[in-house]
């Protein structure tokens, strides 16, 4: 890690890579936001249960909210390039591209972390009793939502691929990976450890590349990126529209443990949940890899100053993507804000429970073949109540995740942070307060993706010189904003009623 100030103002600019778009934040050295830009780009489903992403636009979309952010879009004022002294990237994580090493054109469409298309195979691999040598190695379940099987997919499927990966002429890599590639001119094939664990192909306790996981899943070693840490200078800008020259990508790590790290919750026991496309709910762990009985996952949050700090993760794949659905399958709403006001119009959901179960279920259940379920419905149950179940059923996930994270933790969560786009619905925190018996926290800024990003990048060129330099910082930043408290208001017998029917409901789907 670099201990020179860096060239530029100090501003540094964070790229959040997202499912269904690209958010850019500029924050300063105080941790202030500055600038910020946005740019959605196209889903594409060539087939029930896939889902891809054309690399070249998602790459567009990455230079499009670059220069809203610098242009002043929205209320933010315009931001002179030659300030920014750091670029740090978060991205969705499992979604797995492969590009031709010499020009960088991408060989395929990027399969995305929701994609199924591989579920047959990883029930293959279980019926052959793989599963607990991933499970040992990885931390991780034999499931079609992690790189591993996508890649092995795009080997056997893409014609000539295989015999180009051997002769070295491919890379393959998360979106991570392929964005310090464009930025950086390809300079650097690098990924970061948070990236890395998210693949089934490297090893925990190794800390690399697993070369027996790697023969398992038939993916040539000379494919992959090289792991360095979250918090470094990983190359310089060259010939990115927008940008000067020169300025260092200096930090990264994926969505959920950028998230983690920037609520500042950097010691063991502490937690975040984020709910975007899907929720994810992330427990501190320290230095220890703990293992999870209760089928969490086990994953790298971050490694800074060759030191290494893990997390128990549960991910739940359909959270803020059901409203979507509400918003474009049904038509029940307009904007996906129009949910909490339609919810509100009932006091509560009529009976009706909502699975959001559109792409199988997550943690702790882990059934690819599972499908959303509305239940309870009846001639009384009107929009409201549906949009009202719907919400509930978000929470109700997350309700199982923390049950079976506080068990292989041993720890009871004494609050929960809280962020991401679904997080800025009030009637959602207070029904996830509730269903939990936890306090939530909510801050101003529920973007803490693209701050964790920021964070790390600031370590990695040396605006921060210390973790204790940076949590100073930190903390006078979230302080200065608006905190929302949500406190547990529910009787012990109504939770039990929703946990009942929530438990007969997702059964069923």
């Amino acid at each position: 890690m670099t201990t020179t100030r860096p060239a530029g103002s100090g501003l540094v600019l964070a790229i959040d890579q997202g499912t269904t778009g690209t958010t850019v934040l500029v924050f300063d050295d105080r941790l202030a936001l500055r600038a910020r830009g946005y740019r959605e780009f196209a889903q594409h489903y060539p087939e029930p249960g896939w889902v891809e992403h054309d690399p070249e636009e998602i790459w567009a979309s990455v230079l499009g909210a670059i220069a809203d952010a610098l242009h002043g879009a929205g209320n933010s004022g315009a931001v002179e390039p030659a300030m920014i002294s750091a670029i740090g990237i978060t991205n969705q994580r499992e979604t797995t591209l492969v590009w031709d090493r010499k020009t960088g054109k991408p060989l395929h469409n990027a399969i995305v972390w929701q994609d199924r298309r591989t579920a047959m195979a990883c029930s293959k691999m279980k019926e052959f009793g793989w599963e607990d040598e991933f499970r040992r190695r990885t931390g991780l379940v034999l499931d079609p939502y992690f790189s591993g099987t996508k890649l092995a997919w795009l080997l056997e499927n893409v014609d000539g691929l295989r015999e180009r990966a051997e002769r070295g002429e491919v890379c393959f890599g998360t979106v991570d990976s392929f964005l310090v590639w464009r930025l950086t001119a390809g300079q650097a094939h690098v990924t970061d450890p948070s990236n890395a664990s998210r693949t089934l192909l490297y090893d925990l306790h190794e800390e690399r590349w697993s070369p027996s996981l790697c023969e398992q899943l038939g993916v040539p070693p000379q494919l992959l990126p090289e792991i360095r840490s979250s918090a470094e200078i990983y190359g310089l800008t060259k010939g990115v529209a927008g940008l000067p020259d020169g300025v260092a990508v200096a930090g990264m790590a994926g969505d959920q443990q950028a998230a983690l790290f920037g609520q500042g919750c950097w010691r063991t026991g502490e937690a975040k949940c984020t709910y975007g496309t899907g929720a994810f709910l992330l427990m501190n762990t320290g230095t220890t890899a703990v293992p999870s009985h209760n089928r969490l996952l086990t994953t790298v949050g971050w490694r800074i100053d060759r030191e290494t700090h893990y997390a128990l993760e549960g991910a739940t794949f359909v959270a803020g993507a059901m409203v979507q659905w509400l918003r474009d399958g049904l038509g029940i709403i307009s904007t996906a804000r129009e949910v909490e006001e339609l919810a509100a119009s009932v006091p509560d959901s009529g009976g009706v429970v909502a699975v959001p179960a559109l792409t199988g279920l997550g943690a702790p259940h882990w059934r690819p073949e599972a499908r959303g379920l509305l239940t309870g419905l009846t001639r009384g149950t009107t929009k409201g109540h549906i949009a009202r179940a719907v919400l509930e059923g978000i929470a109700l996930q997350i309700g199982d995740l923390l049950g079976a994270m506080q068990a292989d933790a041993g720890l009871s969560l004494t609050t929960l942070r809280v962020d991401g786009g679904a997080a800025a619905n009030d009637l959602l925190m207070q029904f996830q307060a509730d269903i939990l018996r936890v306090p939530i926290e909510r801050p101003q800024l529920v973007e803490a993706t693209a701050l964790g990003a920021a964070m790390l990048a600031a370590r990695g060129v040396g605006l921060f010189r210390s973790q204790e330099e940076l949590g100073t910082v930190w903390k006078a930043a979230i302080d200065s904003g608006v905190t929302r408290h949500f406190v547990p208001a529910m009787s012990t017998t109504d939770i039990e009623g929703f946990r009942a029917r929530w438990k007969s409901a997702i059964a069923k789907a």
